[in-house]
């Protein structure tokens, strides 16, 4: 299950499992102040070429995650696939760079500044005079109002995902020309340069009939290097082609097909050439790395013999009829000897099988970076345990968040440094690592943390009649893959083994003791993402450090579970249990044995993945869960929503708006206010930089890794692959021409 996408930053942040697309920092008026350096801890690895190297024509098969329910980006129910067709087919007034800075897009804008900041902030716009919409009419002020009305959510005719920094304009007029626009606010706006990307055709903006139900299944005007041929649900497919009315430099590819593939599908469609580029998982991108190296290697293969010789499936039959021969002639009945050919026939169908299969995604390659996206662990503060921040602060005191990048990223040879931000990623000007308002990890701290919240170690527990049950009767419970003896749901309680039972010491462990816990952990178990427990041996038939090198320390006991009230402190971990997930699942139970170590339980419940984010964590039935957002150039806009302080709707109810861990305060919205105020730019980090240390401060969400990003690409396509922070730049995709090369980076960011 992937979690992330690319799209633009109208989609980004209406559901939690896309990533940003349009990633900018605003360059505004007035005073400034410089802007801090930094880089992507990985930059993009897209194969880059020259143009004149790229080919002409060609379909370009790629993998999406879906055919999109619609094609308009500012409704609800956009997705990542609804993202990547609007930067294809439609203008943005900025493209980013592989920093994720903006760059004015000179295929639609010449220019654009704030001319005016008193008595109002008024932006001014200078269109490209060659940008037209394929229906031959000039992009113009017309499509900017359109646009502004149906996002300003004075409308409640338009269904519109959200009114961000379109609801500060208050009017839009022409300029001094047609190809002027004048914008402007009614308050300042710091994001200004994020608005109109993307920009509809006001026949798509002018109405909420046009708005709701025109642009679901088709673009009829569009204004980019490419256009929407058909929207396919049939064929699960979304052909765009050229545009013949575009401006700019012709695009390479005669058709890209955006093809929905499940990601635990789609190396069978690599290696039976139904794909020439997809997102893929860990185990795939491996099958793909040794299959390409043993091709550069010139290794040959058993049984694939040189062009002209037999068949593999011939040479197998071959053998097979032999040893039926040799079997019968040296006695067997003919049934043992039918047995034993047959079985040697399945073997070498098998092998057979595995070389074509590795022959073919031997053309291709993984190309890597980091998503503009990072995973967290969110602590549901809404109600039990986690209500209390001092449980919170416990919980994420108790975390060794390198450990846990490093389980992830390690691996795939990608930097695998923790994320310190709620707000932005490394490389980005708003990014300052802001975990020190929470405090480093620390076993001894956070059990003094829980002891002050009344939950103490190896106190009496009540043994409930019947496990409660954590997320919904679909979720299927389980630890390492086994149901817990003696547990009639199979649901394994981390931290709750009888070994425990109070009778483990907690009060003289020190923080030493805790260091040393964590040292163990540390090698080739730290990136098998197999469960392990503390306290345990798992060598077969061995005592507890029986085939330890001399001199390794003893395995660290499990901490006495703590209890309050009679109960022990069990937190609802909640999955999805999809394929994909396996990340996801690896950090959880890494999480729970550090949990562990302080006493806290995990009740692991892998539940579907289409209940996963609906059922789970946007209602709030789950006390710890693991999910991404996107990063955004725009945090005071963007996170403002994820981090606001929920309040109660008329009806009583409680609206989060998309802060799933009900965690917030007035003094994080009205720093988030500020940011977004204000036109100076060293003033709105200063302001990011303290929401988001206010943020650790609460401990409702722990940012963990910045997510990688895997992609299969034939090794003969240009200019595409793992985009990073980069907008893809869609005409110049292509493949190359016959002996040329792309070029790939020299290494990877260490980190």
């Amino acid at each position: 299950m992937s979690h992330v996408g690319v799209g633009p930053r109208a989609v980004m942040r209406s559901v939690a499992f896309l990533t940003a697309g349009v990633l900018a920092v605003p360059a505004l008026a007035a005073c400034t102040s410089e802007e801090p350096k930094g880089k992507p801890l990985a930059g993009p690895d897209t194969a880059a070429a020259a143009r004149a190297r790229v080919a002409d024509g060609g379909t370009l098969r790629w993998a999406a995650d879906s055919v999109p329910e619609t094609l308009n980006a500012y409704q609800s129910d956009a997705d990542a696939t609804t993202a990547r067709v609007a930067q294809a087919v439609l203008p943005s007034m900025y493209r980013m760079d592989e920093t994720g800075r903006p760059a004015r897009n000179a295929d639609y804008l010449e220019s654009a500044e704030v001319v005016d900041t008193e008595p109002k902030q008024v932006v001014v716009y200078k269109l490209n005079q060659q940008a037209v919409w394929s229906d031959g009419r000039e992009i113009g002020a017309a499509d900017f109002a359109a646009q502004w009305r149906a996002l300003a959510g004075k409308d409640s005719a338009y269904w519109t995902a959200r009114n961000a920094g379109y609801d500060r304009i208050e009017k839009i007029e022409r300029g001094g020309d047609d190809l002027e626009v004048k914008v402007t606010f009614s308050r300042p706006y710091a994001d200004w340069k994020s608005l109109f990307s993307p920009l509809y055709p006001k026949d798509v903006m002018g109405t909420p009939d046009a708005f709701n139900d025109g642009a679901r299944r088709q673009l009829k005007v569009t204004a980019g290097p490419f256009a929407v041929q058909r929207v396919d649900t049939k064929e699960d497919e979304v052909v765009l082609t050229g545009n013949p009315r575009w401006w700019g430099e012709p695009a390479k590819l005669e058709q890209i097909v955006l093809r929905s593939v499940p990601r635990d599908k789609r190396v069978s469609q690599l290696a039976s050439g139904k794909l020439d580029l997809a997102e893929i998982d860990p185990e795939t991108a491996e099958e793909v790395t040794v299959a390409a190296g043993l091709r550069d290697a010139g290794t040959g293969t058993p049984l694939m013999g040189p062009e002209g010789s037999p068949s593999a499936s011939r040479q197998g039959r071959s053998a097979a009829q032999a040893l039926r021969s040799w079997a019968l002639a040296k006695g067997s009945d003919e049934d043992a000897a039918d047995e034993e050919t047959l079985a040697r026939e399945e073997r070498e169908e098998t092998l057979a099988k595995r070389e074509r299969r590795q022959r073919a995604l031997s053309g291709f390659e993984v190309r890597k970076s980091l998503e503009p996206a990072y995973t967290q662990l969110a602590l549901n503060g809404a109600d039990g345990p986690l209500a209390d921040e001092r449980v919170r602060r416990a919980v994420a005191r108790a975390l060794d968040r390198g450990k846990l990048a490093k389980a992830v990223l390690g691996p795939l040879g990608l930097p695998a440094e923790p994320v310190g931000s709620h707000v932005a990623l490394a490389g980005q000007p708003a990014y300052s690592d802001g975990s020190g308002a929470l405090g480093e990890q620390n076993a001894k701290e956070a059990r003094a943390l829980l002891a002050d919240a009344g939950w103490v170690p190896g106190g009496p527990v009540k043994k409930p009649k019947e496990a409660e049950k954590a997320a919904g009767a679909e979720g299927d419970k389980k630890s390492d893959g086994k149901e817990s003896e003696g547990d009639d749901d199979g649901t394994y309680i981390v931290g709750e083994d009888e070994k425990n039972d109070g009778k483990n010491e907690s009060d003289g462990k020190n923080e030493s003791d805790s260091k040393d816990d964590d040292a163990k952990d540390d090698g080739a178990d730290q990136e098998s993402g197999e469960k392990h427990s503390s306290g345990k041996n798992t060598a077969q038939g061995g005592a507890p450090g029986a085939y330890a090198p001399k001199g390794t320390a003893a395995p660290a006991a499990a901490e006495a579970p703590v209890a309050k009230d009679g109960k022990a402190l069990t937190l609802r971990f909640v999955l999805p249990s999809g394929p994909g997930s396996d990340a996801l699942r690896t950090v959880a139970d890494r999480v729970s044995d550090m949990l562990e170590k302080i006493g806290v339980g995990t009740d692991i419940t892998k539940v579907p993945d289409e209940s996963y984010f609906k059922d789970h964590i946007a209602s709030g039935e789950y006390d710890l869960a693991l999910y991404s957002w996107p990063a955004s150039a725009y945090p005071a806009t963007d996170a403002r929503p994820i981090y606001a302080k929920p309040v109660p709707a008329a009806d009583g109810s409680l609206n989060v708006a998309q802060n799933y861990t009900r965690v917030g305060t007035d003094q994080v919205d009205q720093l988030f206010d500020r940011a977004m105020g204000t036109l100076d730019e060293g003033e709105a980090r200063d302001l990011l930089r303290k929401a988001d240390s206010r943020i650790w401060a609460a401990a409702g969400s722990i940012p963990l890794y910045q997510r990688p990003q895997l992609v299969a690409a034939r090794k003969n396509l240009a200019n595409t692959g793992a985009f990073g922070f980069e907008t893809p730049v869609y005409q110049d995709m292509g493949f190359l021409k016959k002996g040329a090369n792309g070029s790939r980076p020299s290494a990877t960011p260490s980190s």
